[in-house]
C-alpha cells in the first residue's frame, strides 16, 4: 500500500492541512467513497463529506460533459478565507453601557489608560478592560462616535534619545543641563520646573503662551504673552515675583530648565530678582540643542494643550479666562505616573 493509503494515527480535532487535502483529491479521483477516504486520512466520515462539499468544482470532459470533482487548492483557499475572518469575540461584547461610557470619557479628554483604571474601580461593569484593549478597539473602529483623532495623544509614541553633549554656540555663557543638581534629574524634590513657548500659526497674531511645568507633580502654569521676545518672558516672571514676593518665588522656582530659543537666551535677566537687583530669584539651566526629551515633562504638557489650541491657531482669539480653564483642566487631570492622582493633588502635598 502506498503512502497515500496509510492510516497513521491523527491528532483529534485537528484541522485538515493542504497535504491531507491533496491526499483526499487523489483518493477521490480513484473513486474512493468518503468512508474509505476517512480511514486513509484518519478522521471521521462526516469530516470528509464536508470537505468534499467545500472543495467541489464543476469540470468538463473532452466530450463537453460536466461532472463534479474535488479540488484541494479550492478547498484550501476557502479554508484560509474562513480563518482570516475568524477572530476572538470582543471582550466588551454587547455591553452598550460600557461602550457609551468609553466614548463619553474619550470625548471628555480622558486617555484610554485613565478610562481603563476608572472601569476597574467601578462595580457596575462586569467586564474589566485593559488600556491596550481600548486602544485596539479605537484603531479597529469598534466605537461609533470616536476614533484616534479624539484621543488626547492621538497616535503619538514616546521615543527616547540621547543628548548631543555640547552647548549651544550662541549661548555658551548659560548654565548647561549637565550642571543641574542631581536631585532635579531624579525628581527627589519639588520646585524644579521646565519652561517653553507654545506659538500660534504663521501669519497670525504674535501672541504666544508661556508654559511652565513642575517636574515632580506635573503642575502647570500658563501665561499669555504679547510676543515671543525675551523681554516678554522676563516681564512675565517679574509679574509672578511681584505677586508672590521674592522669597516665596525663590522657594517655589528653585530651578527652571529651558531650550536654546532666542526668547530664553538672557539667563541673567531671568535669574535676577526684580525686587532686589543684587539677589537671584531662581537658576536657569539650558538643555542640549535638539534634545526636547530633556524637557520631556513640559513637552508632554504642550501636546495636551494642543488638544485645546491646535497648531496653526490664532492664540490672540483665546481669552485669559479660556487659558485659565485649560490650565485648570490640565492640573485636575489624573495621570498614571501619579498613581492616577492629579497634579494639583500632588503639588499640594509636596510643595
Amino acid at each position: 500500500m502506498g503512502h497515500l493509503h496509510c492510516n497513521s494515527k491523527r491528532k483529534k480535532n485537528k484541522h485538515l492541512d493542504y497535504r491531507e487535502r491533496l491526499k483526499i483529491e487523489v483518493l477521490h479521483k480513484e473513486g474512493k467513497d468518503p468512508k474509505e477516504i476517512s480511514k486513509a486520512i484518519g478522521c471521521t466520515e462526516r469530516t470528509i463529506q464536508r470537505e468534499l462539499k467545500r472543495g467541489e468544482v464543476s469540470q468538463v470532459t473532452s466530450l463537453w460533459e460536466e461532472y463534479d470533482s474535488y479540488s484541494a487548492e479550492i478547498a484550501q483557499n476557502k479554508y484560509r478565507g474562513a480563518m482570516e475572518g475568524k477572530g476572538p469575540t470582543l471582550k466588551i461584547g454587547h455591553d452598550h453601557k460600557m461602550c457609551e461610557y468609553i466614548e463619553k470619557e474619550i470625548k471628555a479628554g480622558m486617555s484610554p489608560d485613565v478610562i481603563a483604571r476608572r472601569i476597574r474601580d467601578r462595580d457596575d461593569f462586569k467586564v474589566k478592560i485593559s488600556t491596550k484593549t481600548i486602544y485596539n478597539y479605537v484603531e479597529k473602529n469598534v466605537f461609533l462616535d470616536v476614533d484616534y483623532k479624539d484621543l488626547i495623544y492621538g497616535r503619538y509614541k514616546k521615543t527616547k534619545g540621547k543628548g548631543l553633549n555640547r552647548p549651544s554656540y550662541r549661548n555658551i555663557k548659560g548654565r548647561s543641563i549637565e550642571e543641574r543638581p542631581e536631585e532635579v534629574e531624579e525628581r527627589k524634590e519639588c520646585g524644579h520646573w521646565e519652561m517653553d513657548l507654545v506659538v500660534g500659526g504663521k501669519g497670525k497674531s504674535k501672541e504666544v503662551l508661556l508654559t511652565i511645568t513642575e517636574r515632580v507633580s506635573r503642575n502647570e502654569i500658563i501665561r499669555k504673552l504679547p510676543d515671543r521676545k525675551q523681554e516678554s518672558v522676563i516681564h512675565a516672571l517679574d509679574v509672578m515675583e511681584r505677586q508672590m514676593g521674592r522669597i516665596k518665588f525663590r522657594k517655589k522656582f528653585k530651578t527652571i530648565t529651558v531650550d536654546n530659543g532666542s526668547e530664553f537666551l538672557n539667563s541673567s535677566e531671568m535669574e535676577r530678582s526684580c525686587l532686589s537687583k543684587k539677589k537671584l530669584r531662581t537658576r536657569v539651566y539650558y538643555a542640549h540643542p535638539y534634545s526636547a526629551y530633556e524637557r520631556g515633562t513640559n513637552e508632554n504638557m504642550n501636546r495636551m494643550i494642543r488638544r485645546f489650541i491646535p497648531k496653526g491657531a490664532d492664540i490672540s482669539k483665546y481669552t485669559k479666562k479660556e487659558i485659565k480653564r485649560i490650565e485648570n483642566w490640565l492640573n485636575n487631570y489624573p495621570r498614571k505616573i501619579l498613581d492616577y492622582r492629579t497634579p494639583r493633588e500632588i503639588y499640594a502635598e509636596v510643595a
